[in-house]
């Protein structure tokens, strides 16, 4: 995808400003347009006033988990891919979200480049569901 083609709306959930915040800008100077949240209840308010195309989501958030976001988020707009982050080693949830309905399940620290791939493909997917 060239820049251009990037011009989709990612939202980017992370309880760690610094990471967010630095993601975000890497993700805003490849071509995506950035909203970013410090939780998962600001998250959902986001979603329903603009949903995204795609939902970057860290799982361990104080407050409303990841796991509960992302089922917040497919009840409000099943559409919207969800790329779970985690810097923990859970296999079981990883598993158990993907069997939800996550798009991919990724490790923290995270390499901007795999981020960028699944986001593109996240976004491919759910235009190929819009149209079903």
């Amino acid at each position: 995808m060239d820049k251009k083609d990037r011009a989709f709306k990612v939202l980017l959930v992370d309880d760690e400003d610094i990471f967010r915040e630095a993601t975000a800008r890497q993700l805003s100077v490849r071509g995506f347009i950035v909203a970013s949240a410090e939780s998962g209840e600001k998250a959902i308010e986001q979603i329903k006033n603009d949903p995204p195309e795609v939902v970057v989501l860290d799982q361990q958030m104080p407050g409303m988990h990841g796991s509960d976001t992302f089922i917040a988020i497919k009840q409000i707009n099943p559409l919207i891919e969800v790329i779970m982050l985690t810097g923990n080693t859970s296999v079981d949830n990883a598993i158990e979200l993907m069997q939800m309905g996550t798009f991919d399940y990724l490790m923290k620290p995270i390499n901007i480049d795999e981020l960028l791939y699944k986001i593109e493909d996240a976004y491919t997917r759910k235009k190929l569901n819009e149209k079903q």
